[in-house]
Formats: structure tokens, C-alpha cells, sequence
């Protein structure tokens, strides 16, 4: 028998084989889809940076969709989760994007072109299409896109560990009387 001030035990315990990194992150519903939807986001993150060359797309809504798989994992698992997902420095894979980009206006310069003209291969590649230096370009904004955003959103959502407010001290109300 309870007694007033016990509580009955819940009717559900919390699973052991999925990770969460606080009871936030406790919605049974969001942690299925999250895994479903997170290859299939990936997979169209894929496609819109092969296709986004010649048609729109490319690398910044490619790696947007990458980065909101991760972020997607983030929400129904929590921080810890989506840095075990793809666990890399991601300000140093915005960096390498940033590089990995400009670095394929170059072969442009050495031929006496302006920096940033196009070179394609004479022919299509099954499954890919036609690939070029701006396909190239494209991977690195797909790389400095995924790093950004995803840095944005871990240290948004880590901000109350990395950075704690200090105590609040409570400071006497005055009344009409003055007392």
C-alpha cells in the first residue's frame, strides 16, 4: 500500500539499448523516426550535391541536409549521441572544406585562366553525370557547410554545460511602505 507521499513506479522503464543523454530526450516516437530518416537524409544529401552542378542544389543544400540528419540525431538522443555519429573536429572539417573548395580554382590559374573556371571531364561518368572542378568545389562547401552548421547547433545546445549561469542571489523585495 502507498503511503501520501510515495509515488506509484512508472510504468515504463527507460531502455538500455537506446542511449539519451538526459530525459529530455524521452520521446519514443522522435527517437524511431530519427532513425529512419537519418540514411534516408543522408542518401538526399548525397543527391542534391552530385546533381546540384547543373541543375539547383549542390553543395550548401547537400550539406544542410547532412547537417540536419545530425541535428535531427541531436534532438531525439541528445549531444553526446550526435557527436558519436560522426565524431570529427567539426570546426577543422569546416576548415578542410573551406581548403578542399578554393583549392580547385587553381589548376584554372596554372592553365592562364581566370581562378575558378570550370574543367570537365571529355566524358559522363555512369550514375554521376559529367564531373568537373565545380563538382569538386562543390564537396568542399558540402564539408565547410556540415562543419558550421552542425558546430552551430552542438554549441547551442551545450551551452548550458560549457558555459553555466552563476547563481542568482535573491535580493529583498521593497514594498509600498518601504520596509
Amino acid at each position: 500500500m502507498l503511503h501520501r507521499n510515495e509515488l506509484p513506479p512508472p510504468n515504463r522503464l527507460p531502455s538500455r539499448s537506446t542511449p539519451r543523454d538526459s530525459a529530455l530526450y524521452d520521446s519514443l516516437i522522435l527517437r524511431t523516426v530519427s532513425r529512419l530518416m537519418m540514411p534516408l537524409l543522408l542518401l538526399l544529401s548525397i543527391y542534391m550535391l552530385l546533381r546540384g552542378h547543373n541543375l539547383p542544389g549542390g553543395g550548401f543544400i547537400g550539406g544542410l541536409l547532412a547537417a540536419s540528419a545530425i541535428i535531427l540525431q541531436m534532438v531525439a538522443f541528445g549531444p553526446k549521441t550526435a557527436r558519436r555519429i560522426l565524431p570529427v573536429n567539426y570546426l577543422l572539417l569546416a576548415a578542410f572544406g573551406v581548403f578542399f573548395g578554393a583549392i580547385w580554382g587553381l589548376p584554372a590559374m596554372v592553365a592562364g585562366l581566370p581562378y575558378m573556371q570550370a574543367f570537365w571531364l571529355p566524358e559522363p561518368i555512369p550514375g554521376v553525370g559529367k564531373l568537373g572542378t565545380p563538382v569538386l568545389f562543390d564537396i568542399g562547401v558540402y564539408l565547410t557547410v556540415i562543419g558550421v552548421t552542425t558546430k552551430i547547433a552542438l554549441l547551442l545546445v551545450e551551452e548550458p554545460i560549457l558555459f553555466p549561469l552563476p547563481a542568482m542571489k535573491p535580493s529583498p523585495v521593497e514594498t509600498e511602505d518601504g520596509v
